[in-house]
């Protein structure tokens, strides 16, 4: 334990230095929020406040990340900025999750998705640097990935193409729907396929999984999102980030109408963060997930061996 300790120290203090010579800042954010992730497949913790109702809110969320306070801090005009610390998620506690992680999220101001996926890159390689290793790149869209892989396109296929796409992976499907079967066909068939010493890049996602980034129109429309992964190992989520807030709000409610159905908890908007959307400049950012990174450079796929203490042992 104390040996990985010393590692996330040396990849932590490797991180700060690599935004400080690219002269991008350091900030810290609010850990509990009035708001929460609206996002479906992410359930976020509640704690309340026992002080005076004037000091706001009472119930609080945990972040599941740093995203809102972030660009809300771009809509201010700090400029490129980045975050380093906790981050939680409830029903998240397994081999390769635990409740609360590290996740590194940075911003750039006037990049778009590809620019940031070069930076992605160089930051990962110099991880794998310090450890005296470096990797192959590759970066395609999702429609190749899909094509090169399973023959399947993930724009045209039916659910029932997809469904065989899993050949003898065994789903219950009740309640899923085509964005889920793209989900499960990535996770059990593509994924573990991805080269250990190589690094993979796939942008260019089904445009009902945006999440917070533009939808560039066309045929299909797709979203300027990326996914990065080492080896089969999935590190980061990007994107050219929406700016829209009436868009924005709109995918807000469809999440909740999603978790409604589910009977899922609802979150709060985060209205602080809606309403600073119309003046943050043009960015592209990106989460990248310090325990999972740990993870792959290890070669391990137990979380529990690149932390001091997992859930069990907390």
């Amino acid at each position: 334990m104390i040996t990985m300790l010393r590692k996330r120290a040396a990849l932590n203090a490797l991180v700060r230095d690599f935004f400080a010579r690219r002269d991008v800042l350091e900030v810290e954010t609010p850990i509990m929020s009035a708001a929460g992730n609206t996002e479906p497949n992410i359930d976020g913790f509640q704690t309340r406040f026992s002080g005076h109702v004037d000091a706001g809110s009472p119930l609080r969320w945990l972040r599941t990340s740093p995203e809102y306070p972030l660009k809300r801090l771009l809509a201010a005009g700090i400029g490129d900025c980045y975050e380093l610390g906790r981050v939680f998620r409830n029903g998240e506690a397994g081999g390769r999750h635990n409740p609360e992680f590290t996740m590194l999220e940075w911003y750039r101001v006037g990049w778009n998705h590809h620019r940031l996926i070069d930076e992605t890159i160089e930051l990962v390689q110099a991880a794998l640097a310090q450890r005296g290793r470096q990797a192959t790149v590759r970066i395609l869209t999702y429609r190749e990935l899909f094509l090169q892989t399973l023959g399947l396109d993930p724009f045209l296929a039916d659910e029932t193409q997809l469904r065989a796409g899993l050949g003898e992976v065994a789903i219950d499907p009740a309640g899923l729907n085509r964005d889920d079967w793209l989900d499960l066909l990535m996770s059990h068939r593509i994924q573990p396929l991805f080269p250990v010493d190589c690094i993979t890049v796939i942008h260019d996602w089904p445009a009902t999984q945006a999440a917070l980034a533009i939808i560039r129109p066309g045929e299909p429309p797709v979203a300027e999102r990326y996914e990065l992964y080492l080896g089969p190992v999935e590190l980061a989520n990007g994107y050219h980030e929406l700016g829209d807030a009436i868009e924005q709000r709109q995918r807000f409610e469809r999440d909740l109408a999603v978790r409604l159905a589910r009977g899922a908890a609802l979150p709060p908007f985060d209205e602080h963060f809606l309403a600073a959307l119309p003046t943050m400049p043009a960015c592209a950012g990106v989460a990248v997930g310090v325990d999972r990174l740990l993870m792959a450079l290890e070669g391990t796929a137990r979380i529990a061996d690149v932390l001091a203490f997992d859930f069990a042992h907390a």
